[in-house]
């Protein structure tokens, strides 16, 4: 899951002083009526639309949006409608508008900036803004005019972090970063409202997680810890339709922003499984079995398969709040939110996982059919040579490591519920592929795409990925004995264990990363095989 939750940038507030340059923008009367009126032209990501920029020497403007996102909608109906803004950007710009959800590499690599994430670019692939979130007509015509008179990288332009990344020569962390990390996640807990993190309240799963497994092993602060999260999460499920909105605003559970994203369904539906079967109350099995409902009816396909979200809004642009009050038959007389129907790969491979351990906490047999299902559907409809995994039926870059990853989770989840050894296989057979990511043997870490997002961006590997193959390889390799999954733990592992990459926030991902990794071991028949030889 993307983090859209980091500071705006100081852009922000310096170009929003800047006074538009009323002089530049009405020099040519019949040119600018003729610009405002015209409507904007939206072209895809590519090497193209750099190459006509810079051969008539005009900025590249990347409007990052998600199809499920309220404010997206809003700058779509004001800002980008705005005449003034319009005239600019007719005059000086090439627009590029990309769906985050259908790009893994664009998403990976502005994730920090949230969507909306407004980034300009010159001909050559510069940056020279990049702004997080909404942009009001005001603001947009302030920066769009203040990149024509000074086309410099503002201060909203720095190095990227994996430019400033020392490899780490091990995999296994210092007594003092495991320290500072157990530090850092101590700090990002919020004991007024409970919860990871202060200004969004949403359910940061890789916290949760690691709490729930301090609890297991006796810290009764990190059960009371995960309790009181769990417990304000459940505000955030739709008491109606069920389905788990994605966060609610300003520091508190009560101001939820409606969208209702795969992902954030089967972390759901995962977590409260899992806490279920650890403390056996029934509330959390309750709110998982909601939240599966409500992706069965809204988000699953004819065919068994998932699709990505539902919109936060009934008509887009307008605050649907009233809405969410409403009763079931008053919703439906005045329309349902729309839902985005195209289906990838990774994300049903989160959902697969999820079902699996709705079935350990449920043992409903129809819950592990639809995680059969979804697995069929998506290995006839998104394999690739050699185990990995498409993320759409096509797709203009990658692959992707996301989606092999996500399918290699769900495989092997498969496996823990039912034993059958094809899914072992297929899980090694993602693992394998996974290895066409790797950097290089001197270089840790795992890309999200080999292929750049353009000629002037060198890919590079991103941390909750990485997480997550640390995690994946290292209990496969409990199963397995196969070094070769030992051997990509590590990999991953060295990346996680550079300072710059560890002490990111959040925490709990590494430190679970961390915990199993260092306790990892191959299954007995393997080692006694091993002792034999």
């Amino acid at each position: 899951m993307r983090r859209i939750l980091n500071a705006i940038s100081l852009l922000i507030i310096s170009l929003a002083s800047l006074p538009l340059c009323a002089q530049s923008a009405t020099s040519q009367p019949a040119t600018t009526q003729a610009s405002s009126s015209a409507p904007l032209q939206w072209h895809d990501w590519s090497d193209q639309v750099f190459a006509e920029a810079k051969r008539d020497q005009k900025f590249v403007l990347l409007d990052l949006e998600a199809v499920w996102c309220h404010w997206c909608h809003v700058m779509d109906a004001e800002t980008y409608q705005d005449p003034a803004v319009k005239s600019l950007l007719n005059a000086k710009y090439l627009l590029v508008k990309v769906d985050q959800d259908s790009r893994p590499d664009l998403s990976n690599r502005y994730e920090d900036y949230g969507w909306p994430a407004t980034v300009v670019f010159d001909g050559s692939g510069q940056e020279i803004v990049k702004r997080q979130g909404y942009i009001d007509p005001k603001e947009m015509r302030a920066m769009l005019q203040a990149i024509i008179d000074d086309p410099t990288p503002g201060p909203s332009v720095t190095m990227a972090p994996a430019a400033k990344i020392t490899a780490a020569k091990s995999a296994q962390f210092s007594p003092e970063l495991l320290d500072q990390l157990h530090k850092n996640f101590d700090a990002q807990y919020d004991t007024a409202a409970a919860g990871w993190g202060f200004g969004h309240k949403y359910l940061d799963g890789d916290s949760v997680e690691y709490a729930m497994y301090l609890a297991a092993r006796g810290d009764k602060q990190a059960e009371q810890r995960t309790r009181d999260t769990l417990r304000q999460e459940l505000k955030l499920i739709d008491p109606v339709w069920g389905g788990a909105y994605q966060y609610s605003v300003d520091g508190n559970w009560d101001e939820p922003h409606f969208e209702k994203i795969i992902g954030v369904q089967a972390q759901v539906i995962r977590i409260y499984s899992a806490a279920y079967q650890q403390w056996k109350d029934p509330a959390y099995l309750k709110a998982a079995q909601s939240v599966h409902s409500y992706v069965k009816n809204f988000l699953m396909s004819p065919d068994g398969v998932f699709y990505v979200s539902q919109d936060a809004d009934v008509v887009e642009g307008e605050h649907s709040g009233e809405y969410f009050k409403l009763n079931d038959a008053e919703r439906r007389k005045q329309g349902i939110p729309r839902v985005d129907k195209h289906i990838y790969a990774r994300e049903n491979g989160w959902m697969i996982t999820a079902l699996c351990e709705l079935y350990k906490a449920s043992g409903d047999p129809a819950v592990l059919a639809e995680a059969k299902r979804a697995a069929n559907w998506i290995v006839e409809n998104r394999s690739l040579p050699h185990g990995g995994f498409r993320h759409a039926e096509k797709d203009v870059a990658g692959p992707y490591l996301g989606d092999t990853l996500a399918m290699g989770q769900g495989f092997f989840a498969l496996y823990k519920v039912t034993k059958d050894d094809q899914y072992l296989q297929q899980a090694e057979d993602a693992l394998g592929f996974i290895n066409f990511y790797m950097t290089s043997d001197d270089t840790p870490g795992y890309l999200t795409s080999k292929t750049p997002t353009d000629h002037s961006y060198t890919p590079h590997p991103e941390r909750d990925e990485n997480v997550q193959i640390v995690r994946l390889a290292s209990e496969m390799y409990e199963v397995s004995g196969n070094p070769t999954d030992d051997q990509i733990a590590e990999h991953a592992m060295r990346y996680l264990a550079a300072k710059e990459v560890a002490l990111r926030p959040m925490a709990g991902g590494v430190l679970q990363a961390q915990a199993e990794f260092s306790t990892r071991k191959p299954p007995a028949a393997t080692s006694a095989s091993s002792a034999a030889r």
